[in-house]
């Protein structure tokens, strides 16, 4: 390796692990503080406080690899340039080009770690961050009831004025309200005076058991005028137990996200794999619902359509053939099958629909692990031009361009990616739509840098203001074209 290469790769790979350990520390603060609510108040020990941290971590890679590679190259360029190291280069009939072969080569090594990263350590992570969070519960069952205040646990919520015991098992003065699921607008209360909760590693069940209390329950009568009496039932018990389903306790997110974070756990193999079977899965339900409908309607023409004794014209009033009461008896069961065929098609297109918004979203999930590869080249590509453009390195411009940049590709990727999964773009489209709008920047900039062509030509833009301005000059003041 020349001294020249040697001299590109010390100066590039120095900034970069620094603005890499800088940007990740960032964002794992953001992380901590996306997180401080489960974190803060609960009792968590520094063991498991670390391996919160931890199982965050290999998320926050893909964010900060392509900002940091970003920002490196227009440091490090940009510092070449302004200190005119570049201009001895070319002095010495070395290009641009020249000079970016050997990072190009150390890009590629790190495209190639952030493939196998991507692919293998950030399921894994994932898998076991929100397995870890489900699980905190269960690992301190305390944790799901915060002192002094209602918590929402399943469909319950409780209320408790002191814990105790060494792992704050033991409740004093609990107070439990029911949701109501029936919809009916009942409402149930349970009030005791001590309890005890109980959970094992090897179930998701959270069991809560209370002693001397009561039970209070609404009681909603079936006649309307009864509803004012305000009836209710009320029962008093010794012991008392509620078994609590933690498989939806701290749940990653109530919303799609939960889906993506579905096809984030897995790797290419597992990917293709699923994505075939939702897929097949999803055919054979369209398959089956159109010969099901079909059997429907044919089954309702066999037994209600009217049969003529002998062959007669009878136009296209099939019901003249009826009675008043056999028509009647006709029209209602069209009228209920029609009614209960677009109930069931409705049901079967929301149906169908998620299960597309979850094939769209393990296909962007299959598409980011080459996209993390590519965004490595691209912003290198955008970033290592753009610093021997400007040429001004340190933290002053750089920054600012570098931020400008990053903040639009992840944007548009982010935008890309939520339209793809409401099925609104295909979904490669979706994962590639940011790589795809910031490559032709980047081969411009390759471009002007190359030619030493600046950023901006200031006379392209001027040069035809001027000449409008000169004329309407001309236009005013004849006497001026004659000097």
């Amino acid at each position: 390796m020349k001294i020249l290469d040697r001299y590109l790769l010390k100066t590039f790979l120095g900034t970069f692990a620094t603005v890499f350990v800088i940007l990740f520390f960032v964002f794992i603060l953001q992380t901590v503080w996306l997180f401080i609510a489960e974190l803060a108040g609960k009792d968590l020990d520094m063991v498991m406080v670390i391996k919160f941290l931890a199982f965050s971590m290999p998320r926050i890679v893909p964010l900060v690899l392509p900002l940091s590679i970003l920002l490196a190259s227009i440091m490090s360029f940009g510092d070449l340039s302004e200190h005119y190291e570049f201009a001895a280069m070319k002095s010495a009939g070395i290009s641009l080009q020249r000079a970016m072969i050997s990072l190009t080569i150390a890009i590629t090594v790190l495209s190639i770690i952030a493939f196998f990263f991507a692919n293998n350590v950030i399921p894994y992570a994932e898998f076991k961050f929100i397995n870890f969070r489900k699980n905190i519960a269960q690992a301190k069952p305390a944790l799901a009831i915060t002192e002094g205040q209602f918590s929402d646990v399943g469909s319950y919520n409780i209320k408790v004025n002191k814990k105790s015991g060494e792992n704050g098992n033991h409740l004093t003065g609990i107070t439990i309200h029911q949701k109501n699921l029936s919809g009916d607008g009942s409402k149930t209360v349970i009030r005791a005076t001590n309890g005890e909760l109980v959970s094992s590693d090897k179930s998701s069940i959270l069991q809560l058991v209370l002693n001397d209390g009561n039970y209070y329950q609404d009681i909603v009568p079936k006649k309307y005028e009864d509803r004012d009496k305000l009836p209710f039932a009320k029962s008093s018990f010794k012991k008392y137990r509620i078994n609590i389903d933690l498989s939806q306790l701290n749940k990653v997110d109530t919303k799609d996200e939960s889906v993506t974070n579905t096809s984030a756990m897995l790797n290419m193999s597992d990917l293709k794999y699923t994505l075939d079977s939702l897929t097949k899965n999803r055919n054979t339900e369209i398959v089956s619902f159109s010969e099901n409908s079909v059997s429907r309607l044919g089954t309702l023409i066999d037994n209600k359509a009217p049969v003529p004794a002998k062959k007669k014209h009878v136009g296209k009033n099939l019901l003249s053939l009826l009675d008043n009461k056999k028509r009647l008896e006709v029209l209602s069961a069209a009228s209920s099958t029609v009614e209960s065929m677009l109930y069931s098609i409705d049901a079967t297109k929301t149906e169908l629909d998620f299960k597309k918004k979850t094939i769209n979203s393990h296909i962007i999930a299959l598409n980011e692990k080459f996209v993390i590869v590519y965004a490595c080249f691209l912003m290198f590509f955008i970033g290592a031009p753009l610093g021997a453009i400007i040429r001004k390195g340190g933290l002053g411009l750089p920054i600012v361009f570098a931020v400008m940049i990053f903040i639009s590709f992840h944007f548009i990727n982010t935008f890309g990616k939520r339209i793809s999964q409401e099925d609104g773009l295909h979904p490669f489209l979706g994962a590639w739509m940011a790589s795809m709008i910031l490559t032709p920047l980047a081969v411009l900039l390759t471009f002007r840098a190359t030619n030493d062509i600046g950023l901006i030509n200031i006379d392209v833009i001027l040069e035809p203001i001027q000449k409008v301005f000169q004329k309407i000059i001309h236009k005013i003041f004849p006497s001026l074209n004659k000097e």
